[in-house]
């Protein structure tokens, strides 16, 4: 199944061969099972090198993986949710969909400065003012 592409969206697809997959021991629940069998997966993909994604996307995905990037830049993500192989390597090629999705959304449209309205001025004015006439009465009255 790691050959099989990884389809993204219409305008990204990730070729198998692009895609490496180690099984390791799990913890967790599952009795002797895992002991015995390898159900975790890693599944390794080299975000910086790879053909499928343009740039932004990339320097998206490498700021959105953090720590699970390697200095090489191979994204590296452990599935061991489920108990069975094949729905670990499902979760993580799916988690990998989500990653890149993600990083693939358009940056959000420029802030629009906004100045505040007269009336909110004004109220800000008054409100210290008020404040200031609250004060002024608390303190010690003049000894003359």
């Amino acid at each position: 199944m790691a050959s099989d592409p990884l389809h993204i969206s219409n305008t990204i697809t990730i070729a198998g061969w692009e895609l490496t997959e180690q099984f390791v021991l799990a913890g967790g629940p599952g009795g002797q099972n895992v002991n015995k069998v390898s159900t975790a997966v890693q599944l390794f993909y080299d975000l910086r090198n790879s053909p499928a994604l343009n740039e932004r996307v990339k320097a998206n995905a490498l700021k959105l993986a953090g720590r699970r990037v390697s200095k090489d830049g191979v994204l590296m993500i452990e599935a061991s949710r489920f108990r069975s192989q094949e729905r670990n390597r499902e979760d993580a090629r799916e988690r990998l969909k989500e990653l890149i999705l993600k990083a693939a959304e358009p940056p959000p449209p420029p802030r629009r400065k906004t100045k505040p309205t007269k009336g909110s001025v004004e109220r800000r004015l008054k409100a210290k003012s008020g404040r200031s006439d609250v004060k002024r009465m608390r303190a010690r009255p003049d000894g003359e």
